[in-house]
């Protein structure tokens, strides 16, 4: 299985950053339909793409936190 994040999306493509920090286009019509900038993926040994909510959510949290200590 391999983790992606969405960084932006591109035209018809979705532009997204693997683990080992390279960059990789999925076509938009691979992805759930709910899918936006920052969302964690999973693609797993079928070239299946399925959104990863708790990742997600344990992201943002992450950022959230890092951002109030920041401007704390």
């Amino acid at each position: 299985m391999t983790k992606l994040i969405i960084d932006r999306f591109e035209g018809a493509y979705a532009i997204c950053e693997v683990d080992d920090k390279s960059m990789v286009k999925i076509p938009k019509y691979r992805l759930p339909l709910d899918c936006k900038e920052g969302d964690c993926l999973v693609l797993d040994s079928n070239e299946m793409v399925q959104k990863d909510n708790e990742a997600t959510d344990h992201r943002n949290k992450h950022i959230k936190e890092k951002l109030n200590r920041l401007f704390k």
